[in-house]
């Protein structure tokens, strides 16, 4: 982690059924470079929305959000934004079920110039991370809960992302399987010096983060370090 922010979020605020639900209510929020954090609180404090807001997968109704050098509020095209700078893994990893292992994992690379070669390539590579290297001809069909959420890892860093999201990236798992998957993707953030943020409801995933963000009803109550 250095001192640079990768995050700057001010006075961020989101409605929804016509100003009737206050998902954000003026989230102010800095994160840097290299960090790990999490975001805790019970269903529908926001959390979530805050996620994506982050990864730029829905948008603000008022004030800032810089992420990666780029103004959110501004732009109008993400897509690049999303596809070079952000890797997803969400509680029910949305892999394509008629798609191999390395297929599902080479999917955010299909839009990019890379070559077929050097694509299945970098799958591979990452597939042998997440110690995947065995079932890269499998259907996610055939594989545990906790292999499908290990191939949603690797696809979501198959980019080399500045950002890996992850909303509740263990919920699905048993307690076993959870600690296998929190440990991953933690030893990946060290490695690869990815900013990593977790939205989780569990006190004892959050705390496995450098630092846990409390959200209820829309605002930022406290900002803890583990």
């Amino acid at each position: 982690m250095n001192n640079e922010n990768i995050i700057e979020i001010k006075d961020l605020k989101k409605t929804y059924e016509n100003g009737v639900i206050k998902a954000l209510d003026g989230i102010n929020l800095e994160i840097k470079k290299g960090e790990s954090v999490s975001i805790i609180g019970p269903s529908g404090s926001g959390k979530s929305t805050l996620l994506n807001m982050i990864g730029a997968l829905d948008k603000a109704d008022e004030g800032s959000i810089n992420v990666a050098g780029i103004d959110l509020m501004q732009e109008n095209d993400l897509s690049d934004f999303r596809l070079n700078e952000i890797g997803f893994v969400f509680q029910l990893h949305n892999l394509i079920p008629n798609l191999t292992v390395l297929e599902n994992v080479q999917t955010p690379l299909i839009e990019t110039v890379i070559s077929n070669k050097k694509m299945e390539e970098r799958a591979l590579k990452i597939l042998k991370s997440v110690n995947l290297a065995d079932k890269i001809n499998q259907k996610p069909t055939k594989l545990s809960g906790g292999e499908r959420q290990r191939v949603a890892i690797a696809r979501a860093l198959v980019n080399h992302p500045s950002i890996i999201l992850a909303d509740e990236p263990t919920g699905a798992l048993d307690s076993k399987t959870q600690d296998v998957i929190l440990d991953l993707l933690l030893d990946i953030h060290k490695q690869e010096n990815v900013t990593l943020i977790m939205v989780t409801h569990e006190h004892d995933v959050a705390n496995k983060a450098e630092r846990s963000i409390y959200v209820l009803d829309g605002k930022i109550k406290e900002i803890k370090k583990n």
